[in-house]
């Protein structure tokens, strides 16, 4: 069952959701929108020959943040790392982040595949922002660019995120890829 309108207001009142600097305006019939923040971690695509998961063979990366008067340019056809500007979590709701149709019309994609927040995770959620379009899509702080979706469990959770998450209640610092020394990739195995 996902939450309305009303039902978002109350939860966050009671202080079963956690929303940091909550603006009742974002609220939707049944989503909370948030905005986009001032980090970005972008990859060396120059410095990889390629990309292997399997050995951890990661891209170099570089953290990236603006001004909140600043812009960030996604050009066509190029994948970034961002965060929300929120901060956001809850022990007793899944919840679920979900793209913006105004900015899907455009090319901007919001997240692959992470897009569930497991009960006891609290965070500025990290974003995997797509230029799908043709032309180059204008990022700002602050700006709406998702969604929040709330659903209810049948049930407590036997353990929640905190025992069995791989972020940090922050998680900026497990944010980026893993940084490796584009040498390491063309060292011969012994």
């Amino acid at each position: 069952m996902l939450l309305s309108d009303n039902d978002i207001k109350r939860e966050v009142k009671e202080g079963r959701i956690r929303i940091d600097n909550f603006d009742s305006k974002r609220v939707q019939p049944a989503s909370y929108d948030i905005l986009l923040g001032n980090n970005f971690i972008l990859t060396e695509s120059h410095q990889n020959q390629y990309i292997d998961p399997v050995k951890k063979i990661f891209p170099t990366t570089r953290e990236m943040v603006i001004k909140d008067d600043e812009m960030f340019v996604l050009h066509p056809r190029i994948s970034i790392l961002g965060t929300s500007w929120d901060y956001f979590g809850s022990k007793e709701y899944l919840i679920q982040l979900s793209g913006k149709s105004s900015l899907a019309r455009i090319g901007l994609l919001v997240h692959n595949t992470a897009g569930i927040i497991n009960p006891g995770h609290y965070l500025h959620i990290t974003l995997e922002l797509c230029n799908l379009g043709n032309m180059p899509i204008v990022l700002r702080p602050k700006m709406p660019i998702a969604q929040l979706l709330f659903s209810k469990l049948m049930s407590p959770v036997k353990r929640d995120y905190t025992k069995t998450g791989r972020y940090s209640e922050d998680n900026w610092n497990n944010f980026a890829l893993p940084r490796v020394n584009s040498k390491d990739l063309t060292k011969k195995k012994k």
